[in-house]
């Protein structure tokens, strides 16, 4: 999609949410935009791949926006992916293919994994992954033995699980964030 689409589509999703981040303008948000093409084209890989992204908050000390993906669930484009480059080896040597990897397909968008401090934190906005999970990132001491840590709300409640780094099913993709 064009840049001017983009920015329609992510005004348009900023004014019906406002409650998601109270006191920023959409002016200022789109100063800063304008001025990024590369931020641009992240946002624009992350509303492909149906993230929906949107304006979370602002960091008071560098000023900059932080966009999240607030799909209601897992974004789809983003799903049936194991952790990491080295659990997708694992599979495929077993001749089984996933679609990739949640951290080299965040790279390659330009985007990082939220982590489990700002996947709680985007709960607080609303209820995200009621039916599906989302891989967050993963302290190193827990990936070198083979797992990884995933999120989602069942119950009411935000629940952080663990399952083995190579795992990957058509209900988990990752959310991403990206600073603007």
């Amino acid at each position: 999609m064009s840049n001017l689409e983009l920015l329609n589509v992510l005004k348009t999703r900023f004014e019906v949410n406002m409650n998601r981040h109270k006191g920023i303008e959409w002016a200022k948000v789109q100063v800063r935009l304008e001025s990024n093409n590369e931020k641009l084209w992240s946002l624009n890989e992350m509303e492909r791949t149906g993230g929906e992204p949107d304006v979370v908050g602002q960091d008071e000390t560098t000023g900059e926006y932080i966009f999240c993906d607030c799909s209601a669930e897992s974004p789809k484009g983003r799903r049936n992916v194991c952790y990491d480059r080295e659990a997708q080896m694992q599979r495929e040597k077993k001749g089984i293919y996933p679609e990739g990897n949640a951290i080299d397909m965040a790279a390659d968008m330009g985007i990082e994994l939220l982590t489990e401090e700002q996947y709680r934190e985007l709960q607080k906005l609303g209820e995200f992954d009621m039916k599906t999970s989302s891989w967050v990132k993963t302290p190193s001491n827990i990936r070198k033995l083979g797992g990884a840590i995933f999120a989602d709300r069942r119950y009411g409640h935000v629940f952080i699980y663990h399952n083995s780094a190579p795992s990957f099913y058509s209900v988990r993709a990752f959310r991403g964030l990206l600073r603007v």
